[in-house]
């Protein structure tokens, strides 16, 4: 499972969703890139493979940023997200 997570404005917790299959969750993070960097459309709605009633919609505008990061069973659930300063 891979996890696509995006950082809001104002907002101390992410959302995010998860892909099955890293085509799919590296589509979905160029896709929200692609509307960062143009504004357009207003609203992005995203949906969940693992949870497959869950969907969300977010204003373009108020996304910070957006990370993509393994989930893992033998780490206990997923990959560290973000940059490490570990040597």
């Amino acid at each position: 499972m891979y996890i696509i997570e995006l950082a809001l404005k104002f907002s101390p917790l992410p959302l995010s969703v998860e892909r099955k299959e890293v085509a799919d969750a590296n589509a979905l993070y160029n896709k929200v890139r692609q509307c960062m960097e143009r504004g357009q459309p207003r609203l992005l709605e995203l949906t969940c493979e693992k949870v497959e009633d869950k969907k969300m919609t977010v204003l373009v505008e108020e996304i910070l940023a957006v990370q993509i990061y393994e989930k893992t069973a033998a780490t206990g659930g997923a990959k560290r997200p973000g940059f490490s300063f570990e040597a």
